[in-house]
């Protein structure tokens, strides 16, 4: 299964064949991993590198190791994988405007891909959530909603890298739509309008028309970018 390891650290070409392994399908989350004596014969290296590897792997969030059971394929490992790339955002003051730039990028190819291939449950979920924001009156929840909404048009692209991008970044996201909101909804009359934007999109995913969809998407950005950048 594993191939001999020669001439470089064990641990980068460990992680190297269980990425690779990952990603033609021989290995997936949850399967657990040949015991440390199987991997040090197949990989031709000693156990103690081989476990030099696998504290790497744990370290890094890709595996965990389970008391008397062994080794496993992390089910969430790309949030480990990816966390940092939030965490670094914040330490290095990234903007509201970047994370829009991000979303613009991000969602406007979702949403053409969603109304391509949204399924009668995912609208069906799209209109049980604009329901739910229209009469919301607590905007701790209506900014949950307002995200939960926007990551049902993700998902039901299908595009299991947008999906996890955007799961990856959720933290980032939260405060971003939370932060917005507050700024739009210093105007009473723009709650009307949010709720009409997503009322839009709702109406054009459900529609299935692609053009429709990217319009209304980035109309809803373009206004959220005008009180971000004030």
């Amino acid at each position: 299964m594993f191939t001999p390891i020669k001439n470089t650290k064990v641990y980068e070409q460990a992680i190297e064949q269980i990425k690779k392994m990952i990603l033609d399908g021989t290995l997936k989350k949850g399967d657990k991993l040949p015991t440390e004596r199987d991997l040090a014969e197949q990989l031709q290296v000693s156990r103690a590198s081989v476990r030099e590897a696998l504290r790497a792997l744990d370290i890094i969030g890709l595996i965990e190791s389970r008391q008397g059971a062994g080794n496993y394929i992390k089910e969430n490992f790309e949030n480990s994988l990816f966390e940092p790339m939030s965490i670094m955002f914040m330490l290095e003051n990234g903007t509201h405007l970047e994370i829009l730039e991000f979303r613009k990028m991000l969602e406007s190819e979702a949403v053409a891909l969603a109304a391509k291939r949204i399924t009668d449950e995912d609208i069906k979920t799209l209109e049980e959530l604009l329901y739910e924001l229209k009469a919301c009156n607590d905007e701790k929840k209506s900014s949950i909603l307002d995200k939960k909404f926007h990551f049902t048009i993700a998902k039901a692209s299908k595009n299991l890298l947008i999906i996890n991008v955007l799961e990856v970044t959720s933290q980032l996201m939260d405060e971003f739509i939370k932060d917005s909101r507050e700024k739009i909804l210093a105007f009473e009359d723009n709650r009307a309008k949010l709720n009409e934007q997503h009322e839009m999109l709702y109406n054009a995913m459900k529609n299935r028309d692609v053009e429709s969809s990217q319009k209304a998407m980035m109309e809803h950005l373009k206004f959220i970018e005008d009180y971000i950048c004030e």
